[in-house]
């Protein structure tokens, strides 16, 4: 039984460092180019 506190903390870091992994991917991603998010037809001055 010592070694589950073990196993939680490692899983605990693993989905702490995907976290952070994803909010740096999407903040590159949010300033690469702010109109990806929009579909085309919104785009499209009328």
């Amino acid at each position: 039984m010592g070694r589950k506190p073990d196993m939680i903390r490692t899983i605990a870091l693993i989905f702490a460092a995907g976290l952070i992994i994803t909010g740096f991917t999407s903040l590159q991603a949010s300033e690469q180019s702010p109109r990806a998010a929009a579909p085309w037809y919104q785009t499209t001055t009328r």
